[in-house]
């Protein structure tokens, strides 16, 4: 139920900012509301190593494309296929750094995941910009995970969480000041950023909750159910035009995420 909880949270957050008005400064403003509800855990659970620094920073530079980019891709494609392409081809990339370690399983997973990013970006009238920016969201996730994997060691997660997003959480605030103005942000600060910046909060909460409780491989595949459920609310509030065929491709991508994590 907690990792579950944490796929609606997580599908909700994204739902929510693709409807924002200017997507970049709806963007900035939660990165900074999420810093400062991250704050008061981060200081009380404090345990960073030195030797976190190299991976903080290279999984900041991703985090900081990866922050972007998906306010780029909200503001000129469709939700329902940059989130699954991305969720879905994220833990592919990663599994290719194995350099062949791959079993029938996950072999399966590959799979079904390309056949549920086929499905998703359309057959007849494919949409290839959606599938460009989710390819390189997919990129920037598989970059950051891999440096994150081992980060990790060197530090509890909340105060990892805070090094690795902070900076370029405030990087990307300055870059949106600087472009758009104090009054650009400032028209984005109302209730929906500040769920946006608590959903964000909770559902990575609840995700550790579920770790604490059951395997890692479990909690994995059920959170990735965020997959359909993004989609599906992509059609209902968003309006976009979900077929079949594209939520039956959602449905595969979140099979082969679930075959995957085991």
């Amino acid at each position: 139920m907690l990792a579950l909880g944490a796929a609606f949270l997580h599908a909700g957050w994204n739902l929510l900012l693709a409807r924002a008005r200017d997507v970049q400064a709806a963007t900035a403003v939660v990165l900074a509301l999420s810093l400062v509800l991250f704050a008061p855990v981060a200081v009380v659970t404090w345990d960073v190593e030195w030797e976190v620094w190299p991976y903080a920073l290279g999984s900041g530079v991703f985090e900081l494309a990866y922050i972007a980019l998906l306010a780029y891709a909200y503001t000129h494609a469709e939700l329902s296929v940059v989130y699954p392409v991305a969720r879905g081809l994220a833990p592919v990339f990663v599994l290719a750094t194995t350099f062949g370690n791959v079993d029938g399983v996950a072999a399966a997973g590959v799979l079904l995941v390309a056949l549920g990013v086929l499905l998703v970006r359309g057959v007849r009238e494919p949409d290839r910009r959606a599938l460009t920016l989710g390819l390189l969201l997919a990129g920037c996730i598989a970059a950051y995970t891999l440096f994150d994997n081992r980060g990790i060691e060197h530090a509890d997660p909340f105060g990892y969480l805070e090094l690795v997003v902070g900076v370029p959480g405030l990087a990307y605030l300055a870059w949106v000041w600087r472009r758009q103005g104090t009054s650009a942000l400032r028209a984005e600060v109302g209730p929906a950023t500040v769920l946006v910046a608590l959903s964000s909060f909770g559902a990575y909460a609840l995700v550790l909750l579920a770790l604490e409780r059951a395997a890692a491989a479990p909690v994995a595949a059920v959170r990735e159910t965020s997959v359909v459920i993004a989609v599906a609310l992509a059609a209902v509030v968003l309006r976009e035009r979900v077929s079949r065929a594209r939520l039956g491709g959602a449905a595969l991508v979140a099979a082969g995420i679930a075959l995957l994590s085991f």
